[in-house]
């Protein structure tokens, strides 16, 4: 058994960790990264963000779907889809990320220690690699050991029929229709992508709302559309029986007493925090029953030299956040950096269509009695909207009527993820929506969409 010290050791190479990483090998720090070698890049890279949204590249064009507005509803580029169509992309898609990842990990002198970790004490861990252990100490520890798919005890896993989001691209068929229990965002992700494949989808949720954090005439959006897709809703019903019985179905029985039966079923309801995996009692450690580590303002934990970073602190649970928040724990630790608190980050919610949005929503605005106005852009009207065949987009701002300050900006259609930025940019200034009349946009651009929504929502004053 070898010894090794560092002045800092991250526990998960995702994004998070990733980031925490190079910004203290950046300081000068000997930094060392431990990670299970097919995980390099971390949930985000391997069963994730990067596998999920490839997936939902290959679909838009593979099925033709962004062209069906000018070549007919039955246009397809590819009549028949198979499993492997699909995972083809996104295993080229891993392969190059994970080489780009491995590449700044060795160009900032970060070492990469394969295996399972484990604490044996506040500074000590042990390295599990198929059985070769091998022990680390560090002055610092950095928690970002990322998440899986959380299993409910009575759902039958073993059966090839019924699947975690982590466990879809092993599919060996696409099914013919499909049950998805939990309307989450992983949820919808994958059962608005199976519909645009021409999976039959019902949608399983105990809540009786969808995405509440999200703006609802958005999402009303997003379930009209899905249902003209065949997506079927069945809000504010649990799930409390799932079998798979002879006829090769999956059977799930709703505590209302419904039934509904399909080729497949996907358990979307959650996510498991990987800490359980880490023996974090024997750092001083203790989390809350979905793994999950409190951290204070500069992502530390209760034992002052061990931070934690990305999904295992919860919401937002977001690669991009991760990113920042990584580097900021690395900055603190070895500067004293402190953390400038701010809820002003981007959401995206890569559905078909896809969604993004930042800042206040009416919900919030109302609930803290502070007046506003909407200012409204369609993509009907827009002239990239047409050229891009997406008639049903939409751009949303809200703000101010007495200021103008913009307070929010929410989006849905082609390109929304991107353009949620230009609106992030003026929040963050707390500009007006004047900006968006005053400013020169390129046309035909989606970006475009700003500017219209502001006159909209000016004309309303």
């Amino acid at each position: 058994m070898t010894s090794n010290r560092y002045d800092l050791v991250v526990i998960g190479s995702g994004p998070a960790g990733q980031k925490g990483a190079i910004a203290a090998a950046k300081l000068g720090k000997r930094v060392a990264i431990i990670d299970r070698q097919a995980m390099i890049g971390g949930v985000c890279l391997n069963t994730g963000t990067i596998p999920s949204k490839t997936l939902r590249e290959a679909i838009l064009y593979l099925t033709g779907l962004r062209q069906r507005a000018f070549y007919g509803k039955d246009y397809r580029l590819k009549q028949e889809i198979s499993v492997s169509d699909l995972v083809s992309r996104v295993e080229s898609v891993k392969t190059r990320e994970k080489e780009v990842i491995n590449q700044q990990l060795a160009s900032n002198g970060i070492s990469t220690l394969n295996g399972a970790a484990r604490f044996v004490n506040e500074n000590g861990i042990e390295i599990d690699n198929n059985g070769d252990v091998t022990s680390v100490s560090a002055d610092h520890v950095l928690i970002a050991c990322g998440t899986r798919p959380a299993h409910a005890p009575d759902i039958p896993f073993e059966s090839s029929r019924v699947l975690d989001a982590d466990q879809l691209g092993q599919a060996g068929r696409i099914p013919r229709d499909l049950i998805v229990v939990g309307a989450g965002v992983i949820g919808l992700e994958y059962a608005s992508m199976l519909a645009a494949l021409g999976v039959k989808i019902t949608v399983i949720e105990q809540r009786p709302t969808l995405l509440d954090f999200a703006d609802q005439e958005i999402i009303e959006s997003l379930c009209f559309y899905l249902r003209r897709q065949g997506v079927v809703f069945r809000l504010g019903e649990k799930v409390t029986e799932v079998a798979v019985n002879g006829d090769g179905l999956v059977h799930a029985k709703m505590e209302s007493g419904k039934r509904v039966h399909a080729e497949g079923l996907l358990y979307a309801v959650g996510r498991q925090v990987n800490t359980d995996l880490l023996n974090i009692a024997a750092a001083g450690l203790e989390a809350d029953s979905r793994g999950r580590l409190q951290v204070n303002e500069h992502f530390q934990t209760n034992v002052p030299h061990i931070y934690a970073a990305g999904d295992c602190i919860g919401f937002p649970s977001l690669a991009s956040t991760s990113m920042e928040q990584g580097r900021l724990a690395a900055r603190h630790m070895f500067q004293g950096a402190q953390a400038r608190k701010t809820t002003l980050f981007p959401y995206g919610i890569y559905t078909i269509p896809e969604i993004s949005m930042v800042g206040k929503t009416e919900h919030e605005l109302t609930e803290q009695r502070l007046p506003y106005e909407v200012g409204v852009a369609r993509y009907e009207e827009i002239a990239k909207g047409q050229m891009a065949g997406d008639d049903s987009g939409m751009l949303k701002l809200l703000f101010d009527p007495d200021s103008l300050k913009l307070l929010g900006v929410h989006a849905i259609g082609e390109g929304a993820t991107e353009i949620i930025h230009v609106g992030q940019t003026v929040l963050a200034f707390e500009g007006t929506i004047e900006f968006f009349r005053d400013s020169v946009f390129n046309y035909p651009t989606f970006a475009e969409a700003y500017k219209v929504a502001a006159l909209n929502g000016l004309n309303k004053l």
